[in-house]
């Protein structure tokens, strides 16, 4: 098997005596018990020994962790009670008072709200750049970690991986990214120098809007071996019902990831055209700054697109209007679903730092479903200002 899309329908499953299960089986179970002590006892101390806590390992925890660690071409996986859970248990694994981060500029709401946590509790210095450059020109002494999204949320902005993560590596920092948005569908970030790979799994991978979720893939195996034990002391660690869904989901995304960027192209290039838009932000369109660098990157545009009605009150009356698409947090699943994100997803910027990445008032964050595009459209267009 050596496409992506073939891996996603072959999920990780464990071998049992004449046979092999076609689903992954459910291990809904808090442990596990045991005959021999030594056993038992190399479970609690090993992250590939025997299942004994599902808090430290479960079966089907693990059948999705390789399985994503296996779409992205990693070595290992933890997976996580949500996509926030993964962000925070790799930034309190790698991180200590003193160190410096350097990070995307245009983060999602909740990971900025994440490093400036750490900036004002722990000690952890914070510079927020926009390219290799800046990042560059950032980089000190006590520099101990990269990180960045591949497509951001929410102004789509597509990261210069290759650069970042060259200079990352040049550094020697640890490099890493949410790829939540791109999915291992349209851009595989350890091929392009990432250490470790994050997504909320609550989005395309789960796919249906019935489960939380996250994970992080590890590059180096060692690496893992290494947090493990941190890992799972955060207590962040998923159940193994989420797991289950989460595979399900898995099965597919390939289907799903062609479906939603087949529309959102569709969509976008119809915002482009409506007189009561000023911006649309979508990388499939020539005007988009990052058009060039994701025909280079990604195998695919994405799912979401953000466009500008100008004023708050402009895009508080969209939301408001649809019909077809829901108000609603969250992305990636099979309904499209709309937002804004100045008072929601990003409500924790203030208006200097919303202006600063680019988040207008009027700003409206769209996931698109995979829904005939013909319906999404008509939803918008009867829900945009005349």
């Amino acid at each position: 098997m050596t496409h992506l899309n073939t891996r996603c329908v072959h999920v990780k499953t464990p071998e049992v005596p004449a046979g092999r299960p076609l689903t992954a089986p459910l291990y809904q179970t808090s442990g596990f018990s045991f005959t021999d002590p030594a056993v038992f006892a190399d479970g609690m101390a090993n992250p590939d020994g025997a299942p004994v806590y599902s808090r430290m390992g479960n079966p089907t925890v693990r059948a999705l962790e390789d399985t994503v660690a296996e779409l992205e071409g990693g070595q290992a996986g933890f997976a996580t009670g949500s996509g926030m859970g993964a962000i925070n248990s790799v930034l309190l694994t790698l991180l200590s008072s003193g160190d410096h981060v350097i990070a995307q500029r245009s983060l999602y709401g909740g990971a900025f709200a994440s490093f400036e946590n750490l900036a004002h509790r722990w000690g952890i210095e914070v510079s927020y750049v926009s390219g290799p450059a800046e990042a560059r020109q950032a980089l000190r002494p006590n520099t101990k970690l990269l990180y960045a999204e591949t497509i951001s949320n929410p102004m789509v902005e597509v990261a210069d991986l290759p650069g970042m993560f060259a200079v990352g590596r040049e550094a020697g920092l640890i490099n890493v990214v949410d790829n939540t948005f791109a999915t291992p569908l349209l851009c595989r970030p350890i091929e392009q120098g990432a250490d470790v790979v994050v997504h909320s799994t609550t989005k395309y991978l789960g796919g249906h809007s019935d489960v939380l979720g996250g994970v992080a893939v590890f590059a180096d195996a060692d690496l893992h071996r290494e947090l493990w034990p941190e890992l799972v002391e955060i207590g962040a660690s998923a159940d193994p019902f989420a797991a289950w869904l989460t595979l399900r989901g898995v099965q597919t995304l390939a289907l799903r990831m062609r479906q939603h960027c087949e529309s959102a192209q569709f969509i976008a290039e119809r915002l482009a055209e409506h007189p009561a838009v000023r911006a649309v932000h979508y990388p499939g369109l020539p005007s988009h700054p990052g058009h060039e660098l994701a025909r280079k990157l990604l195998a695919g545009n994405g799912g979401v697109l953000t466009f500008d009605l100008g004023s708050r009150a402009a895009g508080l009356a969209f939301v408001q209007a649809i019909r077809l698409a829901s108000l609603g947090p969250s992305l990636g699943g099979v309904e499209t679903l709309a937002l804004h994100p100045a008072s929601t997803s990003h409500r924790q910027l203030t208006d200097e730092q919303l202006r600063a990445v680019g988040i207008g008032e009027g700003v409206i964050r769209v996931s698109i479903g995979i829904e005939d595009p013909d319906d999404i459209w008509a939803d918008l267009d009867q829900a945009l200002p005349a």
